[in-house]
């Protein structure tokens, strides 16, 4: 196969969004251009209602393809012929090129397709149908192709525009919104399996993310972190740039355990990482609070106790995965390429004081009246946490 030159861009929901649809492409086009500008000389560009990406110089087209199928907001990828100009005898050749660049045995099924967006072109959609359908069964019907007009094995699309620009292939792409079209967002990331998940699903609404770690040495090892950091990785190859915010634990958790009801640790240590969280996403400016919390899945998220933990800030807090069961969490971290990663022997912090016998019904009242032991202590704490926290 010789090397692609360009594709196609294709999008699905951005073509729903009406007059701002430009804005909406200008992002995913600043997107493309940032994840492949490592890789070569690429020319990103609009032409009404497409995006084409050209490549002007050598690349590796395995890592530019894994690289444009994790961009939010690419519904599927076209590897493109173009043909040299518009006179009939360049497109006939280009089409006759591209089949035989993209296929080794022709014993299938094939339909053309022409959209002819340039009407000063002399010979219309039906008639080049025809005419490129004829020319591909006289190279290659002795092979086994034939034309199938109602469910082809393979779709022919020919656009008629300055040039002609032909595809068969669609590779597909996550879909969703361009991040950055839709504010941003502070995700809870432990090194489970529901956090990234949750904050690539997030992601995937075009909602810049950063995620927030709570880090409790001794307790937690090295290791641990280094999961979360990697996780972070992964999901910010579809997601963009992350921050990641450490925030060391360790005192303030102990000082929650000494003070508290242990039935109560977990959703009282749950409200006090929403609000350092709350006060990281008031200085970063982000919107909302992300967690993959899922009703039932543990003592601490059931609808009571989600309830008494959302109470402790005011800022929204938006749970993606909250109706899914573990199966299909675990479905969807092994398709965005978390899974392995997350399954990793490294406990976090929430895994390290947890009662037995947790509360399952907690009363708000009688949760605030317990923080009161240790809010004079954890007031001193929490400026030292923000201050002493690193960012990745």
């Amino acid at each position: 196969m010789n090397q692609v030159k360009m594709f196609l861009v294709k999008y699905a929901e951005i073509g729903t969004k009406g007059k701002n649809r430009y804005v909406f492409e200008e992002q995913l086009c600043k997107r493309l251009r940032l994840r492949l500008k490592p890789l070569g000389e690429f020319s990103v560009r609009r032409d009404f209602g497409r995006i084409y990406v050209e490549a002007l110089s050598d690349y590796d087209y395995d890592e530019a393809l894994s690289r444009m199928t994790k961009i939010f907001g690419i519904s599927g990828l076209c590897p493109v012929t173009v043909s040299e100009d518009l006179k009939y005898d360049s497109i006939k050749k280009a089409v006759l090129d591209h089949f035989e660049n993209w296929y080794d045995e022709f014993n299938f099924s094939f339909k053309v397709r022409t959209r002819r967006n340039n009407k000063a072109f002399p010979i219309n959609s039906m008639q080049m149908d025809m005419e490129l359908g004829h020319e591909l069964l006289v190279a290659h019907e002795a092979e086994g192709l034939h034309v199938d007009v109602h469910a082809p094995s393979v779709m022919l699309d020919v656009e008629i525009r300055d040039r002609a620009y032909i595809y068969s292939k669609i590779i597909p792409g996550p879909g969703g919104l361009p991040v950055g079209t839709n504010g941003k967002a502070l995700s809870l990331l432990s090194g489970g399996i529901d956090s990234p998940v949750a904050t690539y699903m997030i992601g995937k609404r075009g909602v810049e993310m950063s995620g927030v770690y709570y880090n409790s040495p001794p307790y937690t090892s090295l290791r641990a972190l280094e999961k979360v950091e990697k996780l972070g990785t992964i999901v910010s190859q579809y997601s963009g740039p992350m921050k990641l915010f450490v925030v060391n634990f360790t005192d303030i958790q102990l000082a929650i355990y000494d003070n508290c009801p242990h039935d109560e640790l977990t959703i009282i240590m749950k409200r006090i990482m929403f609000k350092i969280a709350e006060r990281i996403a008031e200085q970063e400016g982000a919107q909302s609070l992300v967690t993959g919390e899922s009703i039932g899945q543990v003592s601490s998220q059931t609808m009571a106790s989600l309830s008494v933990i959302d109470n402790a800030v005011d800022i929204p807090v938006f749970r993606p995965v909250i109706g899914m069961d573990k199966q299909e969490i675990v479905n969807y971290s092994e398709k965005i390429g978390t899974y392995e990663t997350s399954i990793e022997p490294y406990e976090d912090c929430c895994t390290i004081f947890v009662d037995k016998h947790p509360v399952t019904k907690p009363n708000v009242n009688v949760i605030r009246q317990h923080e009161q032991n240790v809010f004079d202590k954890i007031d001193e704490m929490i400026e030292p946490a923000l201050q002493t926290r690193e960012i990745i």
